[in-house]
C-alpha cells in the first residue's frame, strides 16, 4: 500500500508545480488502465464538484452606520425581507425569502446575484429608536463595494447523494425537485453523481471542518457539518449512501464570486432558490481513497421517492443507478419514465477542471481539516407536541 502523503508534502509539490491532479471523472479511466496501487502512488489530488439548487443558502451583510445611527429591526433589500435580529446593521438574507411585490419570481437569491453582479440594491429599514440609535428609518441604495462585509454563509449544501422524485398522483405537483407530472410522467434527480464531493469521500476522511474549497467562483471553506446532516443512512458496497446523507455548511466572500458559478433561480409555482457551484479537492491518502474516488455512475445508486403522497416518510419505490438516470429513462412499476436532472453535470465538470487548474498553477493549496465530520449523527424530524403533552 502506498505511504500516505501529508498535506505539507502535497502543498510543497503544488508550490513547485509538481503535484499530480486529476478530476473524479479522469481517475476512473486512470484506475482502469493502471490499477489502484499505481494510481495511489502517482496521484496527489482528485478534484470533485457539484452545481445545483441549494435552498439552504444565504448571505451575511454589514451596511455600516448611518448618521444619525439606526438599530435596524426590519430590513428589506429590493423588497425582499432580511433577518435583522443580529446587531444594529448586520442582516442575513436567505435565498428562498420572496419579494413582497414580485412574489415567486424574485427572492433573496436574486438579491445576492444582483449584488455579485455589482448592481445597486435598494435598502429600506425601520427601527423603534433608542438613545444610542435614534434614527427610525432609512432608505438608500447599496452595492457590494459600498458595504463592509458581504459573505455567503450556507447552512446546508453539497448533499451526499439525493433521492429521485416522482409523482404517482393524478395531478401535476410543483416542488423543490421541479415540476412532477402525474402518474409517473417524469422523474427528476439532483446530484453530480461520480463528481459529487461527498460521494467520493463517503466516510469524510479528507473533507471536514476547515477544508478549503471552490465556492461560487472563489475560495471558500467548510465551516461545520450542514443542517440535516444524516450520515446514518443505508450504504451500498463501497460506502455510498443510497439517498440523502451528509451535508456541509460553507462560507465564502460574496464580493469575489462570479455569477458563472452561482445563479439565482425560480421554480415554477414553488419559489426561489440558488444554484451554487462547489468544488472540493480530495487528498489521496491511500489505496482505499483511490477506490472511493474512482467510483462511477454505474455503481452509485439512489432511492426513488413518491412525492405524490404528501407525508413525511414518502413511499420508496426502489433504487436506481446514476448510469440509468443519465440514460434519460428508467422503469417504475413496469412503466418507462423519462428522467431529467435539476443540477448541471456539465457545470460540475467545468468546476472540477477549474479547481484542478488552480491547484496545478499553485494558486490553491490544500487545507487539512481541523475536525472530522460526524459519522453517527441521526436526522430527527419535527414532532408535534401539544401544551397538554408537555
Amino acid at each position: 500500500m502506498a505511504a500516505s502523503k501529508t498535506y505539507q508534502e502535497i502543498n510543497e509539490k503544488i508550490k513547485r508545480g509538481e503535484a499530480v491532479v486529476v478530476t473524479a471523472e479522469e481517475i476512473i479511466d486512470l484506475v482502469a488502465e493502471k490499477g489502484v496501487g499505481k494510481v495511489a502512488k502517482e496521484v496527489d489530488v482528485v478534484t470533485t464538484a457539484t452545481f445545483g439548487p441549494m435552498c439552504s443558502s444565504g448571505a451575511v451583510i454589514n451596511f455600516g452606520h448611518a448618521d444619525p445611527p439606526i438599530k435596524m429591526t426590519k430590513v428589506w433589500l429590493n423588497d425582499v425581507s432580511a433577518h435583522a435580529g443580529l446587531a444594529a446593521v448586520d442582516i442575513y438574507i436567505g435565498v428562498t425569502e420572496l419579494s413582497e411585490t414580485e412574489g415567486l419570481e424574485y427572492g433573496g437569491a436574486h438579491v445576492i446575484q444582483d449584488l455579485i453582479e455589482g448592481k445597486p440594491v435598494k435598502l429600506r429599514a425601520v427601527a423603534y429608536g433608542t438613545d444610542c440609535y435614534p434614527r427610525k428609518e432609512v432608505e438608500t441604495f447599496i452595492t457590494k463595494d459600498a458595504v463592509n462585509q458581504a459573505y455567503l454563509f450556507n447552512p446546508r449544501n453539497v448533499y451526499q447523494n439525493y433521492a429521485v422524485a416522482v409523482n404517482s398522483s393524478d395531478r401535476t405537483i410543483y416542488t423543490y425537485m421541479g415540476t412532477l407530472l402525474p402518474q409517473f410522467g417524469n422523474a427528476t434527480y439532483c446530484t453530480s453523481s461520480q463528481l459529487n464531493p461527498l460521494i467520493n469521500d463517503p466516510y469524510y476522511r479528507t473533507i471536514g471542518i476547515g477544508t478549503r474549497i471552490f465556492l461560487g467562483g472563489t475560495v471558500g471553506y467548510v465551516v461545520w457539518e450542514g443542517t440535516q446532516h444524516n450520515p446514518v443512512q443505508s450504504r451500498a458496497e463501497g460506502g455510498v449512501p443510497i439517498g440523502p446523507a451528509g451535508t456541509l455548511a460553507l462560507i465564502g466572500d460574496l464580493k469575489k464570486m462570479d455569477t458563472r458559478y452561482i445563479r439565482a433561480a425560480s421554480f415554477h409555482n414553488y419559489g426561489t432558490t440558488m444554484f451554487v457551484g462547489v468544488g472540493v479537492p480530495i487528498r489521496i491518502l491511500d489505496e482505499e481513497m483511490v477506490k472511493f474516488v474512482s467510483i462511477s455512475d454505474k455503481d452509485i445508486y439512489t432511492t426513488i421517492l413518491d412525492y405524490g403522497i404528501p407525508r413525511r416518510a414518502r413511499p420508496k419505490l426502489g433504487t436506481v443507478s446514476y448510469k440509468e438516470l443519465r440514460s434519460g429513462k428508467i422503469t417504475i412499476q413496469g412503466k418507462e419514465v423519462p428522467t431529467a436532472p435539476i443540477s448541471s453535470y456539465a457545470k460540475a465538470r467545468e468546476i472540477a477542471n477549474v479547481l484542478k487548474s488552480w491547484i496545478k498553477e499553485g494558486r490553491f493549496l490544500l487545507q487539512e481539516p481541523i475536525q472530522r465530520l460526524s459519522l453517527d449523527r441521526t436526522f430527527k424530524p419535527l414532532e408535534i407536541v401539544t401544551e397538554e403533552e408537555i
